[in-house]
């Protein structure tokens, strides 16, 4: 006999359905008149991750929301990541009560606004403010182009006709889906110095988790406890495996066995891949035999901005 309950499953099952962890964010975009408004999101995670000329964020959310209508209109906007503070969310709770217009969720917002990067790099364009409290922040743009959801139009605020997209736009009456485009991603410095020095427990900032309402009372969250690292599994092959493999990923581009020895610790399934963004260095730098010097600069991510 099962140890488990069967749960129906009803609309917004990540809440209702399910005891669901999510982030919380302050998504801010621009009103038709160019200020910034804001509004806090849960539904959004990575969506384009790698192997494609950019990176992007999906984020769902009811079409009719100010946000889904300013993106529809103009496909700006900023992912605010708050701390776990129990002001910041108290405000983030206050800015989601639906129907609520900018100019009320604004009035007496208690976060500081500022401009972003890309407002700094194009002075001719406007671009919404983004969060002085936030620990980091997406620049983000819609790409209305996939799924051609270049035909979604703001301006319905009872429920979209269909036909509907399938992943990008109008997705249903009341739903939305955007694939965002991340442009840019801003980081106080502490975060900034532990992602390029080498991340310690203490450098984590302290989100928060929430998971939705729960008894349409209440927003519930749990506030930020120190991370316990646990150290990866590892699982090494030969460095003539890696040789092998090496010396059939290009007709030019060479590597010695001290090099070899660098892609032992990689995983099998993603040593090809690992090999030819090797090679795709080597032909940018007019490398022909890659050296383990070589392989240090490559596996340095960071090398450029560390050198800054």
């Amino acid at each position: 006999m099962s140890s488990f309950k069967d749960l129906r499953i009803v609309d917004n099952f990540y809440q209702t359905s399910a005891y669901y962890p999510m982030p919380t964010v302050l998504i801010s975009t621009l009103t038709p008149d160019g200020k910034t408004s804001v509004g806090p999101y849960s539904l959004i995670a990575p969506y384009y991750v790698a192997g494609k000329e950019y990176y992007a964020m999906l984020l769902n959310c009811r079409n009719n929301s100010n946000t889904a209508q300013h993106l529809l209109e103009n496909g700006k906007c900023a992912i605010n990541f708050i701390t776990d503070s129990r002001k910041y969310f108290k405000e983030a709770v206050r800015l989601g009560w639906p129907g609520d217009t900018p100019e009320e969720k604004m009035k007496d917002f208690k976060f500081t606004l500022e401009e972003g990067l890309r407002a700094e790099e194009n002075k001719s364009e406007k671009f919404p403010q983004v969060i002085s409290e936030a620990y980091q922040v997406f620049e983000c743009t819609w790409m209305r182009e996939l799924d051609g959801a270049d035909d979604c139009k703001p301006g319905e605020m009872n429920g979209y006709p269909g036909p509907y997209h399938d992943f990008n736009g109008i997705t249903s009456q009341f739903g939305a889906h955007f694939i965002l485009r991340i442009d840019k991603i801003l980081m106080k410095e502490k975060q900034y110095n532990g992602i390029i020095n080498g991340v310690t427990a203490w450098d984590f900032p302290r989100v928060p988790v929430d998971y939705g309402y729960r008894d349409s009372k209440n927003f519930w969250y749990t506030k930020f406890r120190r991370p316990i690292p646990e150290l990866l599994p590892m699982r090494q092959t030969t460095v003539q495996s890696v040789k092998y493999a090496a010396d059939r990923i290009d007709d030019k581009i060479k590597f010695t066995d001290e090099a070899c020895a660098k892609l032992v610790k990689v995983p099998r399934i993603f040593l090809p891949t690992a090999l030819k963004g090797c090679v795709q260095w080597a032909k940018e730098n007019g490398v022909e035999l890659i050296t383990a010097e070589h392989m240090d600069i490559i596996n340095d991510k960071r090398s450029k901005e560390k050198n800054k």
